[in-house]
C-alpha cells in the first residue's frame, strides 16, 4: 500500500506520542547513505548520523535534528555523543499491512510491514518504526 501523503492530523485513528529515547549521534562528514530497516537514508554533510538503543541506524537532516534532540550532559550540542529526544508531540498510527511512505514530499521512500507505526511530525515530515521499538519509546502524550 502507498501512502502517498497522508496527514495523520485528519486521521481519527492516530494519536498524538512523545518519543522518550537516548542515542549515540556523529555528524556526517560528507554525503552518504545509510540503509536501516525500513528503506535508504539519504544524507548530506554535518547531518546526523545516529544509532539508537537497540543498535537500528538512521540519519536526520541537521535542521531536523536540532530541532528535535539535545546533549546529554556533559556533552554539548553539535558535538559527537549521546542525545537524547526532546519531548516533542508526534502523531502516530499503526498500519496492519504493508506499505510505503516518503520521508516528505520528494524524500526517501520508507517500506513499512504489517504492524509497523506511520509517524508524522509535522505536514510533510513521515517517519516509520517497527512496532517493538514503538513501543520501547513512544508514549502517548497524555501519559507524559
Amino acid at each position: 500500500m502507498n501512502l502517498g501523503q497522508p496527514d495523520l492530523r485528519l486521521d481519527r485513528d492516530a494519536a498524538p506520542f512523545v518519543k522518550s529515547e537516548l542515542v549515540q549521534v556523529v555528524f556526517a562528514s560528507g554525503p552518504g547513505t545509510i540503509v536501516s530497516r525500513e528503506g535508504s537514508n539519504q544524507y548530506r554533510r554535518n547531518d546526523a548520523l545516529v544509532t539508537g538503543a537497540n543498535g537500528a541506524r538512521w540519519s536526520v537532516s541537521r535542521d531536523r535534528f536540532d530541532a528535535r534532540y539535545e546533549a546529554v550532559p556533559p556533552g554539548n550540542d553539535g558535538i559527537a555523543g549521546a542525545y537524547r529526544s526532546k519531548a516533542l508531540a508526534v502523531l502516530a498510527k499503526q498500519i496492519h499491512e504493508d506499505f510505503k511512505v516518503r520521508r516528505s514530499a520528494t524524500g526517501d521512500l520508507l517500506h513499512g510491514r504489517s504492524g509497523d507505526w506511520l509517524l508524522q511530525y509535522a505536514p510533510g515530515d513521515w517517519g516509520v518504526v517497527e512496532e517493538l521499538k514503538f513501543r520501547q519509546v513512544y508514549r502517548p502524550l497524555m501519559d507524559q
